[in-house]
């Protein structure tokens, strides 16, 4: 019995020893493993990828809710809000450029909204990173 708990105890510890992994996309969240995608217009996916993202981001799971964000722009294009978050999951990433990229053309679809003027002070903080 010592012996396990001694051989137990070793494999914990070298298990907390290990340097914190890069953060991994959910396996249904990972790219690699699913089938190529084609894209049509389609509003509804887009705002459903945008609440799953949502989701992911309240969660945590910044990797996650980027993908969908990404997801939701290829379902359209023109929705704003997935660019919006899109530029919110990847400054959690600490990916600055891509948020500069995302913000950008949130500020550029609409220039209207409530949160632009809010993001233009985020990418004036940020030039070209």
């Amino acid at each position: 019995m010592a012996l396990f708990c001694g051989v137990l105890g070793a494999g914990q510890k070298a298990a907390k020893e290990q340097a914190p992994a890069k953060e991994q996309a959910p396996p249904e969240e990972d790219e690699t493993l699913q089938p190529k995608k084609e894209y049509a217009f389609n509003p509804l996916q887009a705002e459903k990828e945008v609440k799953t993202g949502q989701f992911y981001l309240k969660k945590g799971s910044y990797l996650a809710a980027a993908n969908r964000f990404v997801e939701a722009t290829k379902w359209n294009p023109g929705y704003a809000e997935a660019y919006f978050w899109w530029g919110e999951a990847e400054e959690k990433l600490k990916d600055k450029k891509a948020a500069r990229e995302a913000w950008s053309k949130f500020v550029e679809l609409a220039p209207d909204d409530k949160r632009a003027e809010e993001v233009k002070k985020k990418l004036a903080a940020h030039p070209h990173s």
